[in-house]
C-alpha cells in the first residue's frame, strides 16, 4: 500500500516541558488507525502538527503529492449564519461551477447563429461531451443524494434545509462540522474525538460509514467499542513517545500486556545473571586460582548491555464507592411521568413508569433530545414533572453526577471545591482523596475554571465518592475520561453495593455495567433484561416478529372472505399472536422485574454470575475472531508459498514457513483458551 502521510521523530515542547519526543507515525492508503493515550499525552497536539495548525520543534512531516488531509478538532462546531443546505453545498462548489458551465454551453448550443458555423458547433459539442463526462465521473449528479444521506445519518434528517446554523446548539454544530468533513472526503481523514455529542444510532451509522470510507483514517478516541469496530492498528502515545500495535483496541491491550510480561521476564533473567556474576566476582577475585576467571566476569559485567526495568502502566486514579447505610428493598417507583415544554404545547416524553430495587444496575438510553437528562433532573428534584409521580424508598441517599459539571464553582481551587462540601474532614484526608484522583502537589491549587474536561470529571467523581450514597444517578459519567480512567470507574462501580441508574452512549461501558436497559421514547419507557448487546438482540427479535406478523397479515388479507382482522380475544400488542410477548423476549413493559423475590445474598450471587457469564461470552467472541484472523493469515501465507517469486527464493520460503509456524503456535494457544471457556 502507498504511504500517504508520515511523521518522523517529531519533537514538541512547551517551554522546558516536553509534550512529544521522537514521535513517528505512518499512514498508508485506506488504513484505519486509532491514536490512544491518557488525557494530556499529546494526541491532539500531534494531529494539529500533522494538519499544519501547530508548529513543532524538530522532525519531519511527509505527505504524498496531491494528498488532501482533512482535520476536525474536538468541539470544532461550524460558526456561520448560513443555512445547513448552503453550508453543505459549499463542499461541491467546483462541481457546481462545472454545472453552471454546462448550462452555459447548452444555452450556446441552442443559439441558431452557432449552427451556421459548423466547426465552432462541433468544437462546442466536443467540449460539452468531455465536461459532461467529467461531471458525471466526479459525482455531479449525486450531490443532493450524498448530502441528504450524510445529514440523515448524522441526525439532521428532520431538520429543514433552510435551518440557520447559528441557531443550533454547540453539539449540533459539531456534528454538522463532522458531516461536512465526511462530504469533503479527504484522502487522510483525521478526527479528534468524533463520537462526542453522538447518540447510539448516529454512532452506529458513523461506524458503518467510516468502515467503507474510500480514504485513510487517523482517529483519536476514548470510545473502546468504536475503536474495536473500526481500526486495524493502534498508535499509543505514552511518556511522550509512540508505539504501534497491529489490531483493534482489544488486541492492543492484549499485545501490550504480553509485551510487558516478556520484557519483565528478560529483565529479571538478566538481573539474576548479573547477581550471580557479581557474587562470583566478590568471592573469587582475591583467590589466586580463580582471579583470572573473576576478572573475566567483571569485564563481562562492565561490557554488558544492561536492560532497563520495563515501566508499568502510568499512575491511574484509584477510588471506590462505599455505602454509608443500606437502603430499603424498594428504591424507586416512577409512575406515568411526563414532561412538556413550550408552555405545555410540546411533550418531551409521557407515560414513563419503572421501578428500581436495591442492588439494581440500570442504563437509560434513547436518542439525543428525548429527555434522558431531564428525567434525571426530575428524579433529583431539579425539575417538576408535568404529570405523574415518583417515590423514593426508605433510607435512600442519592448521589448525582451531572455531565455538564454545573455543580462545580469555577473560581474555587480543586482543594476548596472538595473541602467546602466536606468541611468536617481534615485537609490531609481531602488531599489523600485528591491524590487518588491524580491531583497531587501544586495541582490541588489549580482553579476549576482552568481544568480540562477530564480533570473536572475527576473532581466531580471525588466529591461523589465522599458522599457514600446508596443510590447513584450518573449522567454520562465516562464523558471526558480517558480509556484508563474509564476502566478504573468501571471497576469501582462493579464493586459498588448500592443501586445504580446511569445514562451513557459508551456501548462498551453499557455492555460491562448494565443489567437492565431502559429505553426512553416520546411515548414511554421499555425495559430490557441484560446489557447493550442483549438489548440489540431482543430489539432484533421483536422487529423480526413484527415483520413476520405483517407478512402473515398481508397473506391473510388476500384470502377470499378474509377481513385481515385478529381473532377475538387476541391482544393487539404489535408483536402478533404466536410471537413472544415483550416480556417473554426480554422487553418488560413499565420496567417491572420478572420472577419472584430472592434473598439479598442469592440475588448478589446471581448478579455476579450474570456478569461472569457475559464476560465469558465476550471473551469467547474475541477468541473466535482471533481464530478466524490467524486461520486467514495462515491460509494467505500458504498461498504465497505457491507463488514463483517466493518458492524460487530460499530465504523467502524460510521466512514464510517461520511466520506460518509462529501463527500456528498462536492458533494452538487461542484454541486452548477457547476450549477451556467452552467446557
Amino acid at each position: 500500500m502507498a504511504i500517504l502521510l508520515q511523521a518522523s521523530n517529531i519533537n514538541k515542547s512547551y517551554g522546558t516541558t516536553p509534550v512529544l519526543s521522537n514521535i513517528s507515525l505512518q499512514v498508508q492508503d485506506r488504513e484505519r488507525i486509532g491514536l490512544v493515550g491518557v488525557n494530556g499525552a499529546g494526541k491532539s497536539t500531534l494531529l494539529q502538527i500533522i494538519s499544519g495548525e501547530m508548529s513543532y520543534d524538530s522532525g519531519e512531516i511527509y505527505k504524498s503529492k496531491e494528498v488532501r488531509v482533512g482535520y476536525l478538532a474536538q468541539n470544532s462546531g461550524l460558526d456561520t449564519n448560513r443555512t445547513i443546505w448552503a453550508e453543505m453545498l459549499e463542499v461541491f462548489e467546483p462541481l457546481l461551477e462545472m454545472e453552471r458551465e454546462l448550462r452555459g454551453m447548452e444555452a450556446a448550443m441552442a443559439d441558431p447563429k452557432l449552427h451556421n458555423d459548423e466547426r465552432a458547433y462541433d468544437n462546442l459539442l466536443h467540449q460539452y461531451a468531455h465536461k459532461s463526462e467529467l461531471f458525471k465521473e466526479k459525482g455531479g449528479y449525486s450531490i443532493e443524494s450524498r448530502i441528504r444521506s450524510i445529514l440523515t445519518g448524522m441526525g439532521f434528517g428532520g431538520f429543514a434545509n433552510d435551518t440557520v446554523i447559528s441557531t443550533l446548539s454547540g453539539g449540533q454544530r459539531t456534528r454538522l462540522a463532522l458531516a461536512k468533513m465526511l462530504l469533503m472526503e479527504p484522502d487522510v481523514l483525521m478526527l479528534d474525538e468524533p463520537t462526542n455529542h453522538l447518540d447510539i444510532p448516529t454512532l452506529t451509522w458513523l461506524e458503518g460509514y467510516l468502515r467503507s470510507y474510500p480514504g485513510a483514517i487517523l482517529v483519536v478516541s476514548h470510545d473502546r467499542y468504536f475503536l474495536d469496530a473500526l481500526v486495524t492498528a493502534i498508535y499509543e502515545i505514552e511518556r511522550h513517545q509512540s508505539v504501534r500495535y497491529t489490531g483493534n483496541y482489544t488486541r492492543f491491550v492484549e499485545l501490550k500486556a504480553a509485551e510487558y510480561e516478556i520484557r519483565m521476564k528478560q529483565y529479571e533473567k538478566q538481573q539474576d545473571e548479573i547477581s550471580r556474576m557479581e557474587d562470583f566476582v566478590q568471592k573469587n577475585i582475591v583467590r589466586a586460582s580463580t582471579t583470572k576467571r573473576a576478572q573475566s566476569r567483571r569485564k563481562a559485567l562492565e561490557k554488558m548491555d544492561r536492560l532497563d526495568k520495563p515501566m508499568g502502566d502510568l499512575k491511574r486514579a484509584a477510588f471506590s464507592f462505599e455505602v454509608a447505610q443500606q437502603s430499603g428493598r424498594d428504591v424507586l417507583e416512577a409512575s406515568r411521568l411526563a414532561l412538556s415544554y413550550d408552555g405545555g404545547k410540546s411533550m418531551l416524553f409521557a407515560q414513563v413508569s419503572f421501578q428500581l430495587s436495591r442492588g439494581d444496575t440500570a442504563a437509560l438510553i434513547g436518542p439525543n433530545g428525548i429527555g434522558k437528562s431531564s428525567l434525571f433532573k426530575i428524579l433529583t428534584g431539579q425539575l417538576k414533572p408535568t404529570t405523574g409521580t415518583y417515590r423514593w424508598g426508605t433510607h435512600v441517599q442519592i448521589g448525582y453526577y451531572d455531565q455538564e459539571q454545573s455543580g462545580l464553582t469555577p473560581s474555587n481551587t480543586v482543594l476548596d471545591e472538595v473541602w467546602n462540601q466536606y468541611p468536617h474532614l481534615e485537609e490531609a484526608r481531602i488531599r489523600t482523596v485528591l491524590g487518588n484522583f491524580l491531583f497531587s502537589g501544586e495541582d490541588v491549587f489549580k482553579r476549576v475554571s482552568s481544568l480540562s474536561g477530564g480533570e473536572k470529571a475527576r473532581v466531580s467523581l471525588a466529591k461523589l465518592m465522599l458522599q457514600n450514597s446508596n443510590m447513584l444517578i450518573l449522567d454520562e459519567p465516562t464523558n471526558h475520561l480517558d480509556l484508563f480512567s474509564k476502566e478504573v470507574l468501571e471497576s469501582a462501580l462493579m464493586d459498588y453495593e448500592g443501586t445504580l441508574l446511569f445514562i451513557s452512549h459508551d456501548r462498551y461501558f453499557l455492555n460491562k455495567m448494565a443489567e437492565r436497559v431502559l429505553e426512553l421514547s416520546h411515548d414511554g419507557l421499555t425495559a430490557f433484561l441484560g446489557n447493550y448487546d442483549d438489548y440489540l438482540e431482543k430489539k432484533l427479535e421483536l422487529a423480526e416478529a413484527v415483520a413476520e406478523e405483517t407478512a402473515g397479515s398481508a397473506k391473510t388479507a388476500g384470502r377470499p372472505g378474509s377481513t385481515g382482522q385478529r381473532p377475538a380475544g387476541t391482544a393487539n400488542s404489535g408483536v402478533g399472536s404466536g410471537s413472544p410477548s415483550p416480556a417473554a423476549s426480554g422487553a418488560i413493559p413499565g420496567g417491572q422485574k420478572g420472577g419472584s423475590p430472592v434473598s439479598g445474598s442469592s440475588y448478589q450471587a446471581d448478579k455476579l454470575a450474570k456478569r461472569e457469564e457475559r464476560s465469558r461470552q465476550r471473551r469467547v467472541e474475541q477468541l473466535e475472531q482471533e481464530i478466524a484472523r490467524l486461520e486467514g493469515e495462515i491460509a494467505r501465507l500458504e498461498e504465497e508459498l505457491t507463488l514463483p517469486d517466493v518458492y524460487n527464493d530460499y530465504i523467502a520460503v524460510q521466512e514464510k514457513n517461520a511466520a506460518i509456524d509462529t501463527r500456528q503456535q498462536e492458533l494452538g494457544q487461542v484454541y486452548e483458551a477457547w476450549e477451556s471457556l467452552m467446557e
